[in-house]
């Protein structure tokens, strides 16, 4: 089911929430809204989901305007943060709830087995009889996704599902969803602020701010090319330095880079601690190490440049540096934005 947003808006009282969102979501594509509290994502979903309406613009399924269509008759499957499981219920009552109130009449023995087939499809098989509370947390999560699921959803809906979870089981959890929705081709909406979660799990990453979007495209094309200083240090830890430009190089310090296309004047240069390098001696911006962290899978070191800004820099783990070592530090990849 394809899924199409038309020049979308809501306001909440004195303040508005989304900004003329428009947006394609191809059958069976799954697409996720990324950014920070109150860029719009939320309300996105909901709108989508037909718990929130909009003032402006249309919300289309395939070629149906389903802008006023009531949330029980848009066929989509939503699962929540917070599981919002039936505590009195057990696990196989959860998932068949839906299927039993639905308008669509099914036998007892067809409720049965279609609930036996999506609690192996989450790998739940032989926890049907238990509650909620004598389940894990992943687990929970997986029973609302069969729940979701099991009213063959045409779009399934997802605010941040993981959000409650410790990182191992996020982890898992969300590579698990991605074999999910290979396996059954779901048209899938997923919000979250984990840039981590986007990147694992999408085809495509719509980042949000001020209820705008500000970039979207694969994880390849948001993370290689960002399109603005705001969603350079929104994907992952960035240092910034000033610079000035001046005739398509950018200069900090004796340090020029390519800078083809900006005007000359000031510029901030934007470098993730991985693009970056140590070297003892020559060629780079002088510094002083002033800390070491280390990493399972490497050293980031904190180092003072002569100007007295504090950069980080990623460096392999059997790097032997100290706090107050002297060095320069060498730029393999940066992004240049003017200020």
């Amino acid at each position: 089911m394809k899924i199409r947003l038309d020049n979308v808006a809501k306001t909440f009282e004195t303040f508005r929430a989304v900004h003329g969102v428009s947006l394609d979501i191809e059958s069976g594509e799954l697409v996720a809204l990324l950014g920070p509290s109150g860029s719009g994502k939320t309300t996105i979903l909901r709108m989508v989901a037909g718990l929130e309406y909009a003032d402006a613009g249309q919300i289309y399924f395939g070629d149906q305007d389903a802008t006023d269509i009531p949330v029980r008759d848009r066929g989509v499957g939503f699962v929540f943060q917070h599981y919002a499981l039936f505590p009195h219920m057990t696990v196989a009552e959860n998932v068949a709830f839906g299927m039993k109130v639905s308008k669509v009449k099914r036998a007892k023995a067809e409720i049965e087995a279609r609930v036996a087939d999506l609690l192996r499809l989450v790998k739940l098989d032989g926890l049907g009889n238990r509650f909620p509370t004598q389940i894990s947390g992943g687990q929970r999560q997986r029973v609302a996704l069969a729940r979701a699921l099991a009213v063959d959803p045409k779009v399934l809906l997802l605010d941040e599902p993981f959000g409650a979870l410790d990182a191992n089981v996020r982890r898992d959890l969300r590579r698990w969803l991605r074999e999910i929705h290979d396996e059954l081709g779901i048209t899938t909406l997923f919000v979250t602020h984990d840039q981590e979660e986007a990147l694992d799990l999408a085809d495509r990453v719509v980042i949000l701010n001020g209820g705008k979007i500000v970039q979207q495209g694969t994880p390849e094309a948001v993370c290689r090319s960002p399109n603005s200083a705001f969603v350079m240090t929104f994907l992952g830890d960035t240092n910034r330095l000033p610079a000035v430009v001046n005739g398509g190089k950018a200069r900090i310090g004796e340090t020029e880079l390519d800078a083809p296309g900006y005007p000359d004047g000031p510029a901030e240069v934007y470098l993730r601690p991985g693009d970056l390098g140590w070297s003892r001696s020559g060629g780079g911006i002088p510094a002083t190490v002033t800390r070491v962290i280390d990493r399972p899978d490497g050293r980031r070191i904190l180092a003072a440049t002569t100007a007295g800004e504090t950069v980080e820099v990623d460096v392999p783990p059997e790097t032997l540096i100290a706090p107050r070592d002297n060095g320069f530090i060498t730029i393999e990849r940066a992004r240049v934005f003017s200020t």
